[in-house]
């Protein structure tokens, strides 16, 4: 049972709690591990760290079940099969940010740069990146981006979720060497990632399937790849989506109004089931 009136932000704590609680709880013993904090090989704790990366699918299953039930976890899941969706949009979410990555990198080779501008992945990580996108976009989008939207607003609700997306990181960019003074630039770069993924999913009609593609094209040209040794890929791609968000935010009112939801006032109602 929860109050409309503060449901939806209790309900919405509790999934960014859980996230956080599986993720950092499976992933930190690995990095102390390889810092040399913890006893053992680091490799050995390497499952469990890839394991952390489902904390937002578990956790919106686990308060989707609390308030909802199974029939709200089948309809949660249900989401990923809405495939139809213009090809405009399926080229927009997977390529387009990629391609202006690899732009920006072919203009700082013209200046001198002398990395690739091609950051593909290689090995099995084209098998793992499906698997992430779906594993993170069921809860940032699929749970958590539908209740912030309805209590803060579109624009508002998706910065909040950018800044707790790049948190969400922290253990593994501690892992992979990344200087935490980078942070700034992680944030800006997630944020206008998150404003731009709302846009997606908004103008094909809360399409789920449009976000796990724009986060698995996200991978496929991925500036992280060049970290610690080389951030250049990670300022460009920071330009490439904070410029993407400003873009979308100040082009598209329809989806971004200046103005918020307002808040539900009066005697707290509650409700048997749901939220």
């Amino acid at each position: 049972m929860e109050a409309v009136s503060g449901g939806r932000t209790a309900s919405v704590r509790g999934f960014f709690v859980l996230a956080f609680v599986f993720t950092w709880g499976l992933q930190i013993p690995g990095v102390l591990a390889r810092k040399g904090l913890l006893p053992g090989d680091p490799e050995a704790y390497l499952p469990f760290v890839m394991l952390g990366i489902f904390g937002p699918m578990v956790a919106a299953i686990v308060q989707t079940a609390r308030a909802e039930g199974r029939g709200g976890v089948r309809r949660l899941f249900g989401r990923l099969l809405q495939w139809r969706i213009g090809p405009q949009w399926l080229a927009m979410a997977l390529l387009l940010p990629g391609l202006l990555l690899a732009g920006g990198l072919v203009l700082m080779q013209l200046a001198g740069y002398e990395g690739s501008a091609l950051l593909l992945p290689e090995g099995g990580r084209w098998v793992v990146i499906p698997i992430i996108a779906i594993a993170e976009e069921v809860g940032w989008r699929g749970y958590a981006l539908p209740r912030l939207k309805a209590r803060y607003g579109a624009f508002a609700g998706s910065v909040i979720l950018g800044v707790l997306w790049t948190l969400w990181h922290i253990p593994m960019f501690v892992g992979m060497d990344v200087p935490l003074d980078l942070l700034p630039v992680m944030t800006l770069m997630l944020v206008g990632g998150s404003l731009f993924y709302t846009w997606l999913v908004e103008r094909t009609g809360g399409n789920l399937v449009i976000a796990v593609l724009a986060h698995a094209g996200a991978h496929l040209q991925n500036a992280h790849l060049t970290l610690p040794a080389d951030t250049l890929p990670l300022l460009v791609a920071t330009i490439v989506y904070a410029g993407l968000g400003l873009a979308v935010t100040r082009l598209d009112r329809r989806t971004f109004p200046l103005t918020r939801p307002p808040r539900p006032t009066g005697p707290r109602l509650v409700l048997s089931r749901g939220e």
